[in-house]
């Protein structure tokens, strides 16, 4: 045809994405694209460990900085979800949240490839090292707040807490293979250039997702009258007015400060200058503490179908932050002190995925359509944007009262989380059908 042969390279490019936005009549089955999306994402995690080991040794070991500059360093990483209520809302409006997902993940990339060309040139600075947690930072909250509407239509309902344990599963197995991997990758070329994994990965994420239609349901009739601030408001309303989301945004933002009190680039610290670690054995410690990751991701469905889904969480809600006391009480040989971290990592671990697999499905199911980004970038503001006034709350004390308290504080505080549950409706919470009577 004429109109074809004439056709720009711009034009063919974007009837080839609508085509692929649109659901084509060989759609693959449901299944095989959650295991797509699946495998994307294990490869983003494995990469992400990589760097969450390496930029805090970047900060200790090159631009030596101290206790306090190590944790503005976790705090800056989350500080753009202070703004996930607004993101969150504009994100509502857009028809397309698979596009920004994949924007994110290549936006990501980018930004971690500055550093190994920095250091290429000796020029590696802290406030590079800030900048580069900001745009990351930033570029998850736009992936997180476009998450949710794409998972509740690629998974079926009947199937969350099967498809959260499968994704945490993995995100498990990166704890414990990637600090291991990263901590070699860091040891034969440096911190700096170890980062280059993750930029990779996130670009096999974004190719993944690309390969992964989902029939989105379209944003409201009235989305280009309201607001953005409006909007904003509304799922902050949501929230104040959904008990179950109301009582584990408490549950989940009080966790979330004190393990950020006793935040993880503290605990790499402390165990490297009070409990005399090297990096390799840091990342290994890590790496095999992980495995409790795992068998928690594998434990947690069983537990839910024994105990139900509330009182899942509550056990994740201890469980998680409570093991940090066993780093704080180490003291002796190297391998005593090794072996503390990796027992701290394994409990920690299987509590995270107790309170993340079942807490992640009960607001895939209470929350309903057409709010699910403003309402996940209003609950994120609070329980993620928590976080950088911990891990700065971490650094002060740190620097006043000594980093063993601090970690013995972080894991008392964050334990006791799972008292906002005893007058909400979670803990009777069995099943998802229980959420939605």
């Amino acid at each position: 045809m004429k109109g074809a042969e004439s056709a720009t390279e711009d034009e063919l490019l974007a009837q080839a994405e609508a085509s692929a936005d649109r659901e084509p009549a060989a759609t693959p089955a449901p299944a095989t694209l959650f295991r797509r999306f699946w495998l994307g994402d294990t490869v983003s995690q494995f990469g992400d460990r990589v760097t969450e080991l390496a930029l805090p040794l970047i900060a200790e070991f090159t631009l030596h900085a101290d206790a306090a500059e190590v944790s503005v360093l976790a705090a800056v990483a989350w500080t753009p979800n202070l703004l996930g209520v607004f993101l969150g809302a504009w994100v509502d409006r857009r028809p397309r949240k698979r596009r920004l997902m994949i924007a994110a993940d290549l936006t990501r990339a980018g930004v971690l490839l500055s550093l190994p060309v920095a250091a290429a040139f000796h020029a590696v600075t802290l406030g590079q090292l800030y900048l580069v947690a900001l745009l990351c930072g930033a570029a998850a909250v736009l992936f997180n707040t476009s998450y949710p509407p794409f998972f509740a239509h690629l998974v079926p309902r009947s199937e969350y807490v099967s498809a959260n344990s499968k994704l945490s599963a993995t995100r498990s197995a990166s704890f414990m293979g990637g600090p291991a991997v990263g901590g070699a990758l860091i040891a034969a070329t440096s911190a700096s250039f170890a980062v280059v994994a993750d930029s990779v990965s996130f670009l096999f994420s974004a190719l993944t997702i690309r390969r992964v239609p989902v029939a989105e349901p379209p944003p409201d009739a009235d989305a280009a009258e309201v607001s953005v601030a409006r909007r904003a408001k509304e799922g902050i309303v949501y929230i104040a007015r959904q008990p179950i989301l109301r009582a584990t945004l408490a549950c989940a933002s009080t966790v979330n400060f004190f393990t950020f009190v006793a935040n993880t680039n503290l605990l790499i610290l402390f165990a490297t200058r009070a409990l005399h670690l090297s990096s390799g054995a840091v990342g290994l410690a890590l790496g095999l503490g992980a495995s409790g990751a795992l068998v928690g991701a594998v434990l947690a469905p069983k537990v839910v179908r024994a105990v139900g889904v509330g009182r899942g969480i509550a056990v994740g809600a201890v469980l998680f932050p409570a093991p940090v006391a066993i780093v704080a009480a180490a003291h002796g040989s190297v391998w005593l002190c090794a072996g503390a971290l990796a027992l701290a990592e394994f409990l920690g671990g299987m509590g995270v995925m107790m309170f993340d697999i079942p807490l992640n499905s009960l607001q895939t199911a209470v929350i309903h359509d057409g709010v699910r980004s403003r309402v996940s970038g209003a609950y994120a503001t609070v329980n993620y944007g928590i976080r950088p006034l911990g891990a700065l709350v971490g650094g002060a004390l740190a620097g006043t009262i000594g980093v063993r308290p601090t970690l013995l504080i972080g894991a008392v505080g964050g334990a006791m989380s799972a008292l906002w549950l005893l007058a909400s409706p979670v803990l009777r919470i069995r099943s998802l059908d229980d959420s939605v009577r």
